[in-house]
């Protein structure tokens, strides 16, 4: 380990009764859970972003954290003293992914050529640490959003130079992730959306948007990236209206222009409060369609109504959504991305420490829980016996396709409705309490 972190020790799992904040009191990696290890289930990522690049800004404040590694003047020595901070990062945490943004790596250029040039230098620095310490690529992709060329968005910019930039940049990010072996390629559209409908063709927009994807599933033939491709859903913030608004919406595009077979979901917990859902409903959604593929951990301020990135300690949602990835039967390419930052008072190095364990732990015990809800067959019971009714008799002509409106209103002519059952969701809140308190 290059020693950037050297005031931090290793971070171990010592138990729910430790009282060493440098410690896991929930998540032990090696504990075995419904036939497979923590880690194994969990597969946490480092976010590049804002781990290594984030400063404490926000709209109103200019950045309060300053990392040992922001001294340096020369922009690729700093790139290169970022890339020795994660993977120390990472291998005192225990983490074994990581996942980025493009401009992550190294930032902007003079030009195109030179900011590859650049790329490719911090890949060979990605790599080595890579294989010396074997910590993997969950996903890469490309940040089309935070330059003033995307203004106007990238592949939906109603300038065509800027839709070919953003193809340019996305091929090299792609590249990038093949290079390091990484599972997965996520698309998210920062500024893929529109401030006012005045002024925005909404069609063309929408049908550009699905010609860069075409583009890029037909690339990754070419090159032979047989990664997962992902969709992030959000549906504001930076613009008004973004086009990927939730897992609804974005199935729905993809339907309409048959891209449905290339795409899962990239799940992020405070996308979801954001489009007025839980976190639950969108991974639920995602995956009774198949399409549950990776997850963004973070959690937002429900008093607030922009995109706050908070380390996740909500335990409940922790526990539904690793019901939800149980149910699904596991990640296969995906995994718990930490797309968090530390708040911006939160300005020491210890800070990011602080933040990764109390996410780490918050998932672990939510995965512990999980799994007893799902051996224990809790909520599948309670689904079996409350539609029942559509195993037999008329329901089940109903869910076989055997009746029409005809034959419906003769039964309800002949039959009326029989009593109704409680929905007892207070019971349900009850015993779901007792396994989140008891556990």
């Amino acid at each position: 380990m290059s020693g950037i972190f050297s005031s931090i020790p290793k971070i171990e799992y010592k138990g729910r009764e430790s009282k060493d904040p440098f410690s896991f009191k929930f998540y032990d990696p090696e504990e075995v859970v419904m036939g497979k290890k923590m880690k194994d289930h969990l597969r946490f990522a480092l976010s590049y972003w804002h781990t290594l690049t984030g400063e404490g800004s926000d709209p109103f404040g200019d950045p309060t954290a300053v990392r040992p590694w922001d001294n340096i003047a020369d922009p690729i020595e700093q790139a290169k003293e970022r890339v020795k901070a994660a993977f120390e990062m990472m291998e005192k945490l225990g983490i074994g992914y990581f996942c980025f943004h493009d401009r992550d790596i190294v930032p902007e250029a003079d030009t195109l050529e030179e900011y590859q040039r650049n790329l490719d230098t911090i890949a060979d620095e990605i790599e080595k640490e890579m294989k010396r310490t074997g910590i993997k690529l969950l996903w890469g992709t490309s940040n089309c959003f935070s330059h003033p060329r995307f203004m106007h968005g990238a592949a939906t910019s109603s300038n065509p130079e800027v839709f070919a930039y953003a193809a340019a940049q996305i091929k090299k990010a792609m590249e990038i992730t093949h290079r390091l072996g990484g599972e997965g390629y996520v698309f998210w559209g920062g500024r893929e959306g529109y401030e006012t409908l005045l002024n925005t063709d909404l069609k063309l927009e929408l049908d550009n948007f699905a010609r860069m994807l075409k583009m890029a599933v037909d690339y990754a033939k070419k090159i032979g990236f047989k990664g997962q491709f992902y969709i992030e859903p959000k549906p504001k913030e930076p613009t008004k209206h973004q086009y990927d608004v939730d897992t609804s919406t974005v199935l729905g595009f993809l339907r309409e222009h048959d891209l449905y077979d290339h795409f899962k979901m990239n799940i992020e917990a405070n996308h979801a409060t954001l489009a007025m859902h839980t976190f639950h409903h969108e991974l639920y959604l995602s995956r009774i369609h198949g399409k549950l593929g990776s997850i963004d951990a973070n959690q937002g301020d429900l008093m607030l109504g922009w995109d706050t990135d908070q380390f996740p300690s909500n335990i409940y949602d922790a526990t539904f959504a690793m019901y939800e990835v149980l149910k699904a039967g596991g990640f296969t390419t995906g995994g718990l991305n930490f797309d968090a930052k530390v708040r911006r008072a939160s300005f020491d190095v210890e800070d990011l420490f602080y933040g990764y364990i109390v996410g780490m732990d918050t998932f672990a015990q939510g995965l512990r829980i999980a799994a007893k809800l799902v051996e224990d067959n809790v909520l599948e019971s309670i689904l079996d016996k409350r539609y029942n009714g559509y195993n037999d008799g008329i329901g089940k002509k109903i869910v076989d396709n055997k009746v029409g409106f005809e034959e419906l209103s003769e039964y309800a002519m002949k039959n009326g409705v029989s009593k109704l059952e409680s929905g007892r969701q207070e019971m349900i809140e009850s015993i779901i309490n007792q396994y989140i308190l008891c556990s």
